[in-house]
This record gives structure tokens, C-alpha cells and sequence, in this order.
């Protein structure tokens, strides 16, 4: 999954983007609330992990915008605050869960992935491409009931082809899903990891198509 980190505590913000994305998850940091309300505006995550406190703007002005924006996207909110009447101001506002500091990591993991399966069950658990199943709730590959041995990035190429199938996809955009919106990585990093994914999928008749100059799109032979 893509998901956003708003947390002003820089370290508390980069060690859990260092769990999530050591777990294979694409992870953008933000500690500002202003940044990170016209982000989700205009990027959007598949899930958010979002802090009360935070400078110039509230985590719960973010919540409640997002949600009047129509934004379904799960949110997690995180505070050092314990009262009930903060948990339930966080929750009817449209939070989907609740983390009071300080937490185990996984605590947040656990609550992550049940917030997964939930969203997958509002489009498919499971992308069916051709003979090619993948199962985003286990994040599982397998063609023709078997599995196939897709190592994370080349899993995290597949998912952004996936749902972007019958679109061009730009490089650019699959290295913000593969590594994050403003990562430091060269256009050409991405291009090995679609080779090798490319091969793996020939044999089950899936192909990626590089539109040159433009990017990649995703085929399903038959």
C-alpha cells in the first residue's frame, strides 16, 4: 500500500516509515498539517496515519476536510491525548481507528492490516489478470494456483500497473508508489525492476508494454 505518515515528531515519523516500508509499503512523511492537507488533496494515499497535534493545522481540520472532500481513505489518528471525549471527537469526525502514544509497533501494523482487508472488500480482494491472481489482502501471486516468488518492489510495480490497467503509467508514477512522493531516485531505477517483473509474467501470459517515452501499461494475452 501507499501510505501517509503525518506526524510532527520527526523521529517517531521516520521509524515508523522505516517499519512500513521494510513490510513492502510504499511511505510519504509529512509534519505539517497545512502540507500534508494540500497533499491528500492532491495525491491521496491508501491509508493514512495521522497526528492530532500538528503545526499550522490540526490532524482532525485534515480528517474533517478529507472526508468533505467525499475521501473514503482509511484514517488512523495518533495522540498523546487519553481522554474519551478525544476519541470520540476523533472518531465521529471520520477517523477509522485510534492510537493513543505511546504504542507498539505491532499495535499500528496489526491495525493497519485490518483496515487493509476492510478497504479491499470495497473493490475486490483479488485482481484476476489472465491466468495471474493477485491478492492484495495477502499480497500473494500465483498463476494457475500457483504461487509465484515476487520479491516486494517488483510486487509494488504489479499493484500500481493493476490498478492502473488499460492506462499508461509514467515512471513517475511508479516511484512514487514503489518509493514515495519525493523520493531521491533516478527515472532508470525503476526500469529493472519492470524487466524482471515482466519476465516473471510472459509464461502466464501477461505482458507490460513500454510506451516509449511515456511509460508502461500492463496486457492480459487473450
Amino acid at each position: 500500500m501507499r501510505i501517509a505518515i503525518v506526524e510532527d515528531n520527526e523521529t517517531l515519523a521516520n521509524a515508523i516509515a522505516y517499519r512500513l516500508r521494510d513490510r513492502g509499503h510504499a511511505v510519504d512523511v509529512l509534519h505539517d498539517g497545512e502540507l500534508a492537507d494540500d497533499f491528500l488533496a492532491q495525491d491521496g494515499a491508501d491509508l493514512v496515519v495521522l497526528d492530532i497535534n500538528l503545526p499550522r493545522r490540526s490532524g482532525l481540520d485534515i480528517l474533517s476536510a478529507l472526508r468533505a472532500r467525499g475521501d473514503g481513505t482509511p484514517v488512523i489518528l495518533l495522540t498523546a491525548r487519553s481522554e474519551t471525549s478525544d476519541r470520540v471527537a476523533g472518531l465521529d469526525t471520520g477517523a477509522d481507528d485510534y492510537l493513543v502514544k505511546p504504542f507498539e509497533m505491532d499495535e499500528l501494523e496489526a491495525r493497519i492490516r485490518a483496515l487493509s482487508r476492510r478497504k479491499d472488500l470495497d473493490y475486490g480482494a483479488q485482481e484476476v489478470l489472465g491466468s495471474v491472481t493477485f491478492d492484495r489482502s495477502t499480497r500473494q501471486v500465483s498463476a494457475q494456483g500457483t504461487a509465484l516468488d515476487i520479491p516486494r518492489k517488483e510486487l509494488a510495480v504489479l499493484e500500481c500497473l493493476a490498478e492502473r490497467r488499460g492506462r499508461i503509467v509514467s515512471k513517475a508514477q511508479l516511484i512514487e508508489h514503489v518509493y514515495g512522493v519525493g523520493a531521491d531516485v533516478d527515472d532508470s531505477a525503476i526500469e529493472p525492476h519492470v524487466s524482471r517483473l515482466r519476465k516473471r509474467l510472459a509464461p502466464h501470459g501477461v505482458g507490460i508494454k513500454t510506451a516509449r517515452g511515456l511509460g508502461y501499461l500492463l496486457e492480459v494475452n487473450g
